[in-house]
């Protein structure tokens, strides 16, 4: 298991963020202009670090609308963290090309509340992944405010490879099976600031997962009441680019 802490370093460095941001736009407001060749260079790399919170969309199977034993079945967020290499192919004065392969750890729950007795019940499943993330974006850049910080939106697509797929936990019996492919569509906005060495990035994207990745599995009730199980993601990451 991840550290249970980490909702709680998520939280922490969530407010170091605004207060970094604070603090960033004073600066990008009175200084000169920074990098200013940057935008004619056609490479850019760079390194991405955050955190990530993570999910199941769940539509339910027909046998979970006669089951007698299980009465609600939801998927509450989990949070894991990644890392990932920043390449960016430059297409214009506002468009870039991003790639960015990444690691990352996450979680994903399915809880079930259970009919026992007079009293219901609650059975949580955790299904932990190493993921391999392949994602592409198309990046549409604003123009300079202040000289040194603008906006950008990106709309893009991904890979994930879960290399969690065979480990021992995942194979337990009372454990549902996920497919370890998945395909997701993304989009998301971040802020770009302009220092004199580097280019400092707070983002946040969400991905929203195509195809339906529950295996089911014979005889087991917790998979028995699952249609279809799709991947639900935000990502909030800090990225510095040269």
């Amino acid at each position: 298991m991840y550290p249970t802490n980490i909702r709680n370093c998520i939280a922490l460095h969530s407010r170091k963020v605004i207060v970094l941001l604070l603090m960033c736009l004073p600066f990008v407001a009175q200084a000169q202009k920074n990098m200013p060749n940057h935008d004619n260079k056609r490479l850019h790399f760079g390194i991405s670090l955050g955190f990530n919170s993570s999910k199941f969309g769940i539509t339910h199977s027909d046998a979970f609308t006669y089951h007698d034993s299980i009465k609600v079945v939801d998927s509450p967020r989990a949070t894991g963290f990644n890392v990932g290499i920043i390449s960016d192919l430059h297409l214009g004065p506002h468009a870039e090309l991003r790639f960015i392969p990444s690691l990352i750890f996450a979680e994903k729950n399915l809880r079930y509340t259970l009919i026992d007795g007079e009293q219901d019940a609650q059975n949580k499943k955790t299904i932990e992944s190493i993921i391999l993330g392949f994602p592409v974006s198309f990046k549409y850049k604003s123009d300079r405010f202040f000289d040194n910080f603008r906006f950008y939106g990106l709309l893009g697509g991904r890979f994930d490879w879960d290399l969690g797929s065979n480990s021992k936990a995942r194979k337990a019996n009372d454990i549902v099976k996920i497919d370890r492919y998945d395909v997701s569509v993304e989009y998301g906005v971040g802020l770009e600031f302009y220092f004199p060495l580097f280019i400092f990035s707070p983002e946040i994207k969400f991905a929203t997962g195509i195809p339906n990745l529950h295996v089911p599995t014979e005889g087991l009730q917790f998979s028995d009441v699952l249609g279809k199980l799709r991947s639900r993601g935000v990502f909030l990451t800090l990225q510095f680019e040269g």
